[in-house]
């Protein structure tokens, strides 16, 4: 296995961790954005009224992503496994 491949394996799996990660990541900063503009606003300073609708977004994010964050998941691992002898080179 020369640089290149480590590299190359690097490089994919550090895209794979944004593109998974990135859905989560998102909701979270409209909803908190959101939040904010709400809170300066009305002027209520209440953390909970942050945290709380966050959590949630972030939640239901993941749980609506779940299925392509998995798929992506299993196509890489299965292209990891099918290039085992690959890398042995």
């Amino acid at each position: 296995m020369n640089e290149m491949v480590v590299m190359k394996l690097a490089k994919d799996a550090l895209w794979l961790i944004l593109l998974l990660s990135a859905p989560a990541l998102l909701v979270g900063l409209v909803i908190g954005l959101v939040v904010s503009v709400f809170q300066a606003v009305t002027s209520i300073q209440e953390m909970t009224l942050a945290l709380i609708p966050k959590i949630l977004a972030v939640f239901a994010a993941l749980l609506v992503c779940g299925p392509w964050s998995l798929r992506l998941l299993i196509s890489y691992t299965q292209q990891i496994i099918a290039n085992i002898p690959h890398y042995l080179r």
